[in-house]
């Protein structure tokens, strides 16, 4: 073998790994992109910076509720990016500032992430810690109260030691999860 033709193997061999990881960076980029969408940032961001919320926790509640599917529609009847159901919607509308509000109007992505957010930041400011105000979300305020007030799962009356709908519990976790991932996509993306 020539000097010449080493050489060319080499660029070749150095050529072929780049491409390969350039497969590899765009397969793992796609993969991401498919299980942890990002849409409707700059709605995302506009409510989440009035309502005093990480937007990375709006994403990761966004993909809990929704997966960012605008027309989902659950089984108990939530709708929307951020499933909200019917009478909460019509209950945090004109407090939210939104009048003349119709229910049709949840699958406008921009309605409701404004109610989403605006009332993700209520159960935050009347519970404090993070997970609690999910749970409240989730499962809703009467609920969390509950729990809060038994010792069985709630030691301080303000956190909870301890959630007893596995639905919620497995919420609470996914949104944990799916935030750290958000932050780390919202960071790489400048967002």
């Amino acid at each position: 073998m020539t000097k010449s033709s080493s050489k060319r193997n080499y660029i070749n061999h150095f050529i072929a790994a780049f491409i390969i990881m350039a497969a590899l960076l765009g397969g793992a980029a796609l993969l991401i992109s498919h299980y942890y969408p990002v849409r409707h940032l700059d709605i995302i961001n506009e409510y989440a910076e009035q309502y005093g919320l990480d937007p990375a926790l709006v994403c990761a509640v966004i993909h809990a509720e929704s997966r960012f599917k605008e027309n989902a529609v659950s089984v108990e009847g939530a709708s929307g990016l951020m499933q909200i159901m019917e009478e909460t919607a019509y209950w945090i509308a004109p407090q939210a500032g939104i009048e003349d509000f119709d229910y049709v109007q949840i699958f406008d992505p921009a309605v409701n992430i404004r109610l989403g957010t605006f009332y993700l930041s209520m159960q935050k400011n009347r519970f404090g810690e993070r997970d609690v105000a999910l749970s409240a979300y989730n499962a809703g305020s009467g609920n969390v109260i509950k729990w809060l007030s038994n010792p069985e799962y709630s030691s301080d009356g303000r956190t909870l030691d301890a959630i007893p709908f596995s639905e919620t519990r497995n919420y609470v976790r996914r949104v944990a999860s799916s935030e750290k991932i958000y932050a780390i996509l919202l960071r790489i993306s400048g967002s």
